[in-house]
């Protein structure tokens, strides 16, 4: 009976252990909760977009930003759509708490017109 017990438990309590989450971790359906984000100020905020736009290339389109009370609204144009897209991606990273992106692809508008892409090297 033992034995019988040890066939049919053993491997059942092994799956079961497989199949669940190491101890400390949460499981799939537990929500974690995440940290408070670290305020910026508007100084700091504007120092660390200035820093990482000088060293992107991102840079060369001449993109304009201002700061209010966390929020980074650009400005300008460029003819490449992903450049737009981390215009936003480097002020999120930045600490920015709202992005407003007025910049416009040149060309976006235009049925037909080809966009240039992103030169990946």
């Amino acid at each position: 009976m033992k034995k019988i017990l040890r066939l049919i438990l053993l491997p059942a309590l092994a799956i079961g252990l497989a199949f669940s989450a190491p101890a400390g971790m949460p499981s799939s359906n537990t929500k974690v909760a995440t940290a408070p984000a670290v305020h910026v100020t508007d100084s700091q905020l504007e120092s660390a977009i200035r820093l990482k736009l000088a060293k992107s290339k991102i840079g060369k389109d001449g993109f304009k930003f201002k700061v209010a009370h966390g929020v980074v609204t650009w400005e300008g144009s460029t003819e490449i759509p992903q450049h737009k897209g981390a215009a936003t991606r480097m002020a999120r990273t930045s600490g920015a708490v709202e992005v407003v992106n007025n910049i416009e692809v040149a060309g976006a508008n235009k049925p037909g017109t080809p966009l240039k892409k992103a030169l990946v090297q």
